[in-house]
């Protein structure tokens, strides 16, 4: 990260690419030792800096939401670390960032005040990142003490953040006063009625009243302020206090895929992989020319000629069709995990062995594949604050967004992952029966009735739009049944390791249902097969059935296997931390739409499982 504005540009830390994506994108704050910065919109960053990557499927996604301008999908600039300062050109390289919020406060003597006022000093040292710091150079009760960043911030659900108001707030309402403002605390808690801000001159007032039901009384209007941006607009938003660093300041919109081979020919799939640098060659001749300098190694069985048409064939091809759901983006990835091995010629990053169904589950389990290598590339899109993103919509009634950049984003920032997985896939008959059996469909009416209680608390329209169905919930749950024991015995810990489901869509007919739980990692540590060797037979017998008895008795029940969706507004049926919810970097959804109910026999339900009770549940 470096910092921007009317500082001189200079690193201030650093993070992983990947963290970029969940955690600090375009309009999030960044907490670093000494201050807080935000990281700016896509118009500040350095596109020529940034790595490319190739994910078509993922691109066409990305258009989807942001706008066919969109040309590619870039990874964060990053610099190669070795240990000592990093100086000189090298100092330029990274996310721009700048320091939010402008309020900074005195630890010693109390001084509130932006550092616009000229009253902190910004100190660097390209040596030590953690000693980067503001300092409050006229401090009357310490030498140059650190100033630390205001700890309150203020937010509105449309996106927009602001620094608090102090001046509005302490007087009161709009003040042309210029007196300069204290933050202090009383008593020995650091409860908000001990936190006071006071002004120069006289006036003062407790931090209780920024927050509740009061707030909407002491607080101003929202200004719509885009700090990522440096933009103002008209909002009508009521603006909210949030503390710094709160995990409802952003929540990032993300789109994610797995690198798979697509339908055609060998000769097609490479044109596809290297379509940002063949889309500009205008002639066969050109082309030509273009492989005797460049090499193009990896269409070395081809000659001029084929290529060239394989180039004019993809460049008359139609438009592909939008993007309208996950059923979309994991239709493909379906399809290749069910071939169950690689497609023709060796591929880097996608390599398949089918495996053997352990016997035991051969009557609901279709095929198990073993996935030594894959590729995940994620793209984000934009975020929400105050709510995540599903429970936001806008006027119209889409996805609501912020903007990650002030004009329309040609590129969109993304990272990629490596990993291993197992792919199961369950047999579309069965499911299709059981789905159908009057107990489960009352147990899916619940369900959906809780689904529409959620949605319209949230204002949401349709109330039945998102819902995924029993066949969904039954599979999400052996999903997280089975991570919580791979992460036992594959040596990974729970947070790395994800899941994919895949499953038809609700109302229709089921002829798509499996898992993929893998585990994926920037570097070699997602590959290391530890998780590839449980899909031998025997291994993932064992697993399965001690998922499922573990699944069929949770430390909460009676409570957890009696709770009711619908009574609290949830989107879970029997499943709690104690049983099936996993770490929020692991679930797809959210540890939504779980219910072990679905999957094995409960001390409240006994009709509705999809696996019959073994002996040692009995």
């Amino acid at each position: 990260m470096r910092t921007m504005s009317n500082i001189k540009e200079t690193r201030v830390g650093e993070m992983r690419p990947s963290q970029l994506l969940w955690a600090y994108g375009p309009g999030a704050v960044v907490d670093l030792p000494n201050f807080s910065v935000v990281v700016k919109g896509l118009d500040f960053w350095d596109p020529s800096r940034c790595t490319p990557l190739k994910e078509p499927r993922l691109l066409q996604a990305v258009k989807g939401r942001l706008g066919w301008q969109v040309e590619r999908l870039l990874a964060p600039p990053t610099i190669e670390d070795d240990g000592g300062p990093t100086m000189g050109e090298d100092a330029g390289i990274g996310v721009p960032v700048g320091t939010f919020p402008q309020w900074l406060r005195c630890p010693f003597c109390g001084l509130l005040a932006p550092v616009d006022t000229g009253l902190f000093s910004f100190k660097t040292n390209p040596y030590r990142l953690d000693r980067i710091q503001w300092v409050h150079e006229g401090c009357p009760k310490a030498k140059r003490p650190v100033a630390i960043a205001s700890r309150f911030v203020v937010a509105c659900d449309q996106g927009h953040l602001d620094d608090f108001p102090w001046r509005y707030y302490v007087h009161r309402g709009h003040s042309d006063c210029k007196e300069p403002l204290k933050f202090y605390e009383v008593g020995a808690s650091l409860e908000n009625a001990n936190l006071f801000v006071e002004c120069g001159c006289g006036e003062k007032r407790s931090m209780v009243e920024a927050f509740g039901p009061s707030a909407v009384e002491a607080l101003p209007d929202c200004r719509g302020r885009h700090p990522h941006l440096g933009t103002f607009s008209r909002c009508e938003a009521p603006i909210r206090t949030l503390l710094l660093g709160a995990s409802n300041g952003w929540f990032p919109e993300t789109i994610s895929v797995l690198a798979v081979p697509t339908e055609g020919t060998r000769l097609e799939q490479l044109v596809e992989e290297n379509w940002d640098d063949l889309k500009a060659i205008p002639t066969l001749e050109t082309l030509t020319w273009y492989r005797s300098t460049s090499g193009m190694v990896a269409f070395v069985d081809f000659s001029n000629e084929a290529i060239w048409a394989a180039v004019e064939g993809k460049r008359n091809e139609p438009a592909e069709p939008d993007v309208q759901d996950d059923y979309d983006l994991k239709r493909p990835e379906w399809l290749a995990f069910m071939k169950g091995e690689n497609h023709g010629e060796h591929l880097k990053d996608f390599r398949l062995s089918l495996g053997v169904v352990p016997e035991r589950y051969t009557d609901v389990i279709d095929r198990v594949v073993r996935v030594e290598r894959l590729r995940e590339v994620n793209a984000l899109t934009g975020f929400t604050r105050i709510s995540p993103p599903e429970e936001m919509t806008d006027e119209s009634g889409k996805q609501f967004r912020a903007p990650i950049s002030s004009e329309k984003p040609t590129f969109a920032p993304a990272s990629e992952v490596r990993g291993e997985g197992l792919f199961i896939a369950f047999k579309p008959e069965v499911l299709e029966k059981w789905s159908q059996e009057p107990a489960v469909r009352l147990r899916e009416e619940r369900l959906l009735s809780a689904h529409r209680e959620w949605r319209s608390s949230r204002h949401l329209e349709p109330l039945d739009q998102g819902f995924p169905g029993a066949v969904y919930s039954a599979l999400h749950s052996f999903s997280h049944a089975l991570m919580r024991e791979i992460a036992l015995e594959c040596g990974y810990n729970s947070a790395s390791v994800r899941e994919r489901v895949y499953a038809s869509r609700f109302g229709e007919q089921v002829t798509m249902a499996g898992v993929l739980v893998y585990t994926a990692a920037p570097d070699s540590e997602g590959t290391l097969g530890g998780l590839v060797a449980l899909g031998e037979p025997a291994e993932l017998e064992r697993l399965i059935t001690q998922a499922l008895r573990s699944a069929a008795l949770c430390s909460s029940d009676p409570l957890c296997s009696e709770h009711d969706p619908v009574r609290d507004k949830s989107l879970h049926g029997a499943s709690c931390h104690a049983c099936l919810f996993a770490p929020e970097t692991s679930c797809e959804r959210g540890n939504r739409y779980l219910d072990r109910a679905l999957l094995v026999p409960t001390w409240a339900a006994n009709n509705t499982a999809l696996f019959a009770p073994s002996e040692d549940q009995t």
